[in-house]
């Protein structure tokens, strides 16, 4: 039994972490309103969506630090509806887990009819897979969780392994394995993605490194139809153990740790935005970086990497800014080589937050859209539905981000990536710039459309 000088020993520091924490809160709300840095210019929604943007990160540094332990993980959403930012894909489940690399892990699941997986024809009924499976492991904080770009810097975070539906081994009947571990067993045969690399080039004399992360996406085309895969993990090194009890030291290690994400997250990705992909405009022109978002336009489409914050290591990017009054439109068109797996286009607001994709058409994929037989991808961008398909509701952000996706499980070669461009026209003139065959929406079809979205939404993200 504890005696009464340890009980005030603990009760002092746990006092002293939550003061700490609390101090970093309050530097991270500091952050919405800092022009140092770089938040957006203040208007009343912005300011609101900007303290959601912040729960948002608290509601992720609580399950970061008190609900992940590596020796007894679960598989949780890294992003959700409780917390978006990173101008995130609205298509997507992201999911992530705590690992140690030097331990064995099994993940399974089970998926609805996967046909397309294999370059088939969906069955004529559902429910169906997601359109897209991909696991990922890595080691290293996640993105954003150090505050600093320093974290773009190449090696500072190591990938030891990727798995999609290209080669993912599945069972008739939908069930699958995947055991990640530092070596593979002998006679193995099932997936796997190994946990353990040697040192690198930099470091030839160091020790092995070890992942500390799986994460991966659920991409979803079909909101109607398709269903989320639920994914166990288990420790295999673990089974039938328990954690110890809660000490009041990693309480108070895990509530400092909580404060320094949040904080973290708060200025990296302003950070990013502004240094990164210049959505101020503030280091030149679009020539002077690649990865660099204009307004009404494009920066040339990109594969992910450190350089881009992440993102899904099959993915092809593209990005710019919407600015629009109320009686205009951006009109925006991109064409595509071979035969993708994924393809999207989805909005922000300017903290990074998809605006709320359940109740507006704020994002479309390439099973919600229309693409004629000329294979151009045409989209429209306004704060008023102009009655085409191909509608992107603004849901009345006057600015915000343009985000694209293109995913193929083999990239192909740089000069066979997609195109895209924009133009901002007037709002009455929508109709000129759509081909005659692209479908035309009523009020009740447009609404039909949007009670898709807000049942699926609900099912992606039940607890029970």
């Amino acid at each position: 039994m504890n005696d009464a000088t340890q009980i005030e020993t603990d009760r002092l520091e746990l006092r002293a972490a939550w003061d700490d924490l609390i101090a970093q809160l309050e530097e991270a709300r500091d952050v919405i309103d800092s022009p140092d840095h770089y938040a957006p210019e203040p208007t009343s929604r912005v300011l609101a969506e900007g303290y959601r943007y912040l729960a948002g990160f608290i509601h992720h540094g609580l399950e970061r630090t008190f609900h992940a332990d590596p020796q007894f993980p679960s598989i949780r959403n890294a992003l959700s509806i409780f917390n978006k930012s990173t101008i995130e894909n609205a298509d997507a489940i992201y999911f992530y887990a705590d690992i140690d690399g030097r331990n064995r892990y099994l993940i399974k699941g089970k998926a609805a009819d996967f046909s397309h997986w294999r370059g088939e024809p969906r069955s004529a009924a559902g429910p169906y897979a997601p359109q897209y499976l991909i696991f990922e492991t890595a080691n290293g904080p996640m993105s954003g969780d150090t505050g600093s770009l320093s974290e773009l810097v190449p090696g500072f975070r190591t990938g030891f392994g990727t798995l999609d539906t290209a080669s993912l081994i599945v069972e008739d009947n939908g069930e699958f394995e995947l055991l990640l571990g530092p070596e593979k067993p002998e006679g193995y045969q099932g997936n796997f993605i190994c946990t353990r690399k040697g040192p690198n080039k930099r470091n030839p004399e160091g020790e092995d490194r070890y992942a500390t992360f799986i994460s991966g996406r659920q991409l979803f085309y079909d909101w109607e139809n398709e269903e989320a895969i639920h994914l166990s993990i288990t420790n295999l090194d673990t089974v039938g153990d328990h954690p110890p009890a809660l000490t009041p030291q990693q309480c108070a290690s895990e509530l400092r740790k909580m404060g320094s994400i949040v904080k973290g997250h708060m200025t990296f990705w302003l950070d990013f935005y502004d240094k990164v992909l210049n959505v101020f405009g503030s280091h030149g022109g679009p020539e002077d970086g690649r990865y660099f978002y204009q307004e009404n336009g494009y920066n040339k489409p990109n594969v992910a990497s450190s350089d881009t914050g992440g993102g899904m290591s099959t993915n092809i990017y593209a990005g710019g800014l919407f600015d629009l009054q109320d009686d205009e439109a951006l009109y925006i068109e991109a064409t595509y080589t071979g035969d993708p797996v994924y393809v999207s286009v989805h909005l922000g607001n300017l903290w990074g937050e998809s605006p709320d994709y359940a109740n507006h058409q704020s994002s479309l994929n390439l099973h919600q859209m229309y693409m004629g037989e000329d294979r151009v991808q045409r989209w429209v961008v306004s704060h008023r539905d102009p009655g085409v398909q191909n509608w992107l509701d603004t849901t009345g952000l006057p600015r915000g981000f343009l985000s694209h996706r293109w995913a193929y499980s083999a990239l192909p070669a740089a000069e066979d990536f997609p195109t895209i461009r924009a133009e901002k026209i007037k709002f009455d003139d929508v109709d000129r710039y759509m081909p005659a065959d692209m479908p035309r929406l009523d009020a009740e079809q447009r609404a039909r459309e949007v009670g898709i979205r807000q049942a699926h939404v609900q099912r992606r993200y039940r607890v029970f």
